[in-house]
């Protein structure tokens, strides 16, 4: 890796503590449906995945098809959730203010739908650190994670080589994305599967505090 060119973070998990909110809503309303579903298997079972895929996946567990609105439900459901409860990971502003003020610049590249995460972004106060146009959706691309579609496409938008870029992720298909676009990974532990994102080839950081020192800014 050459001079730090763009620091690309996820959204879910990474700046906003939304991956609890988000699976124990999907839990609950998989429950209804007869498919009974805890949190922790809500998140290892769906975490990380385009809102279809968690459509297809539960299909496929439930052996029928979800009722028709069913996605859109659980999108309305999560979205107050959020309203009520969703708060910024801890140490996530310092890190991204730190990394922007040493001159590096700094992106968002979500697996989500860009309206869901400019609007967690805001419900947290961290909107204002990204500027306009570096927020990105794996909507815009072809393919999402672990596909490294939205990965180039943020750094190519954001002027950036992939060589030079580095990405804060959390889940396994987001390391696995960051990696086939030839960048530097680091994964965010604190409440993920650490040996999950070891395999996957992340570099493991415990607090997003830590973030900026890896990145050999003071």
């Amino acid at each position: 890796m050459g001079e730090l060119q763009l620091v690309i973070f996820d959204c879910d998990g990474v700046l906003v503590d939304s991956e609890r909110l988000s699976n124990a809503v999907l839990a609950e309303m998989l429950s209804a449906e007869g498919l009974p579903t805890t949190l922790e298997q809500s998140r290892s079972a769906y975490q990380g995945l385009l809102l279809d895929d968690i459509g297809l996946s539960a299909q496929a567990r439930l052996g029928r098809r979800l009722p028709d609105g069913w996605l859109a439900g659980y999108e309305r459901a999560r979205e107050e959730a959020f309203r009520r409860a969703l708060k910024p990971v801890r140490g996530a502003r310092e890190a991204v203010r730190r990394i922007a003020a040493a001159g590096v610049p700094v992106c968002v590249a979500s697996q989500g739908k860009l309206e869901k995460t400019q609007l967690s972004l805001e419900l947290t106060g961290l909107g204002d650190l990204f500027a306009e146009g570096a927020v990105f959706s794996a909507y815009m691309v072809a393919r999402g994670k672990p596909h490294p579609d939205l990965f180039l496409h943020a750094a190519a938008a954001m002027g950036a080589e992939p060589a030079d870029c580095a990405v804060v992720e959390d889940t396994p298909s987001g390391v696995m994305a960051a990696v086939a676009a030839g960048m530097r990974v680091l994964g965010y532990s604190a409440d993920s599967d650490e040996s999950a994102l070891r395999e996957a080839g992340a570099e493991l950081v415990a607090a997003m505090a830590d973030v900026p020192g890896l990145l050999g800014i003071a």
